[in-house]
Order: C-alpha cells, then sequence, then structure tokens
C-alpha cells in the first residue's frame, strides 16, 4: 500500500489560495475602477442628505454613504484595491503595499470621480424649481468649522475629529485587507460600517467626510468661503492616513522579524508592494518567480483571493 504524498506548498501559499493565470487588470482599469468607485461614494454621501425630505427618509444619511463604499468595494475592488479616498491611498503607500508613482495616480482618479459625481448633483439641483440657489443647497453638505459648522465647532475640535476619524478608518482598511488576516472577506463590510459610524459622528460636528475628494467636490460647489476652509480637509486625514500607514508598517516589519526562513518559499512582491527588509532577509532566494508584473496593491490581492 503506498504512501499518500502531500501536495507542496510552494511560494509561501496554500494550495486553496494557488493563483491563477489570469491577466492583472491594466492600470487605466485600475484608474477607472477608482475613479468609478469614488463617483458613486460621492453621489450616495452628498446626495442623499441633499435630497432628503424631513421625516420621510427612512436610511440616514452617514449609513447610506456607508453601504454605497462596500459596493463599490465589493464591485471594483478586485480592480483597484478599492481606495476611493486619498486618505486610504496615503495610508496605503506609507505602509509600503503601493508605489508612490501609482498612489499619484489613484489620487487624481480619485479627485476626477469625486468631481464627475458633484457636477451631477449640481446639474439635478438645477433642474428643481423649488430649489432656487443650488449653491446653498451644498452648503448644507460641505465641510466646515466655525460659522460653517453646524455646531459651531472651532477649527482646532474639527482637526482633531478628522485627524482621529482618518486613522481610524485607514486602520480598519490596512487591518482587515491583510492578507494575514483571516477575515479579510468581511473586509467591504468592515470598512463601510466604520464609514458610516465616522460620518455619523463627523456630521454632527461640521460635516466631516474623512475624505479629501468628497470635500474638494462639495466645497467647490458651495459658496466661495468654503474654499477657504479646505484644506483643514485635506492636511488632518492625511495626517490620520499617515499615523495609521507607520502603525501597519511597523507591525509588517516586525513580525518579518519573527517570521522563521521557509526553505522554498518565493519572496512575496505582488502588487508593488514595498516590502520591509526583514522580510525578504527572511525568505530564502527562489529558483522562479511569478513573471506577471507586479503593479498594484496588497489589498488587490484580497479582492482577487491571489493573497494569504
Amino acid at each position: 500500500m503506498s504512501t499518500p504524498v502531500s501536495a507542496p506548498v510552494t511560494g509561501g501559499i496554500k494550495p486553496s489560495a494557488a493563483r491563477d493565470d489570469s491577466p492583472r487588470p491594466g492600470f487605466v482599469a485600475r484608474l477607472s475602477a477608482e475613479a468609478l468607485g469614488t463617483l458613486f461614494v460621492v453621489v450616495a454621501g452628498l446626495g442623499v442628505p441633499l435630497f432628503t425630505i424631513p421625516q420621510s427618509n427612512p436610511l440616514p444619511a452617514s449609513l447610506a454613504a456607508g453601504l454605497a463604499l462596500t459596493a463599490a468595494m465589493l464591485a471594483f475592488g478586485y480592480l483597484s484595491g478599492g481606495h476611493f479616498n486619498p486618505a486610504v491611498t496615503v495610508g496605503n503607500a506609507i505602509a509600503g503595499r503601493i508605489r508612490l508613482t501609482e498612489a499619484a495616480a489613484y489620487l487624481g482618479a480619485q479627485l476626477v470621480g469625486a468631481l464627475l459625481g458633484a457636477v451631477t448633483l449640481f446639474a439635478i439641483l438645477r433642474t428643481i424649481p423649488k430649489i432656487s440657489d443650488s449653491r446653498a443647497a451644498f452648503d448644507t453638505v460641505t465641510a466646515g468649522f466655525g460659522e460653517h459648522s453646524i455646531t459651531q465647532a472651532p477649527m482646532a475640535g474639527v482637526l482633531l475629529v478628522e485627524v482621529l476619524g482618518a486613522a481610524l478608518l485607514v486602520a480598519v482598511y490596512l487591518g482587515t485587507t491583510s492578507r494575514h488576516n483571516p477575515s479579510r472577506a468581511a473586509a467591504p463590510f468592515a470598512v463601510g460600517l466604520t464609514t458610516a459610524v465616522l460620518l455619523q459622528l463627523g456630521q454632527a460636528i461640521g460635516n466631516d467626510p474623512f475624505n479629501p475628494a468628497r470635500a474638494t467636490a462639495s466645497a467647490l460647489f458651495s459658496n466661495v468661503d468654503s474654499l477657504g476652509q479646505l484644506w483643514l480637509f485635506w492636511v488632518a486625514p492625511v495626517v490620520g492616513a499617515a499615523l495609521a500607514g507607520l502603525v501597519f508598517r511597523g507591525f509588517a516589519q516586525t513580525a518579518a522579524q519573527l517570521q522563521p526562513a521557509v526553505p522554498n518559499a518565493v519572496p512575496d512582491e505582488d502588487d508593488g508592494e514595498e516590502d520591509a527588509a526583514g522580510a525578504r532577509a527572511a525568505a530564502a532566494p527562489a529558483p522562479a518567480q511569478d513573471s506577471r508584473t507586479a503593479d498594484g496593491d496588497e489589498a488587490r490581492d484580497f479582492f482577487d483571493k491571489r493573497g494569504v
């Protein structure tokens, strides 16, 4: 009676998660996915509160925005990784999961998608006879502090909330999309629900969006005074994203130093991830490496089911 031989595991990947031979999404496809996903997020995030009729809308605006983000991640995340937010892209770049050049292109695509979404909503507002001032309507959903805040929240308070909220949102994204997270299948739902909770908090303070692309889109179509405060809704979320990215970069380096060397493991360089030096030292040279171009991020591995 012959002894069964177990299937070898190569490249540190379990047989159940073996890579397929399907081509990687092209760069234009990834940027298009980011633009389209951001457009959806902005249309839902701004459109629901813009067209809300008091006491007749059963779905809160914050929950609608969170559900839209979940749907966008499920629909387009397999192409681009599902950022749809400059803060998330910055966090991924600092964590070493995406190249800086690609991160810059992602930011441009997100701004294009956000502006297209805002233009669409503005055009719809212009067709409604009862809304005489479309810019005044946008004022109700535009982020601001001081006199532009519903609760007259000062600049310091709004800044702190934006930094904290962006850091938490990016941390949830980085943690749930990590290939080492056994619960990564629930990442779109975790990120969407986190967004909904944070928007519910930010709405009462200064319409904090925790998303610079969305803040830019709404500010451009509101009164001119809103543009003077837009800088805060870029600086604060980027700072929060940077903090989360640095923390997760430290986690990756620590995990790489603690991971024992695997004799036949192939160094994981998928999706443009800038591996930590400790991870490269721990992995032994492989006889062959994946011939596909490495040009995405680790989050897309999650959506592709290509990472572990």
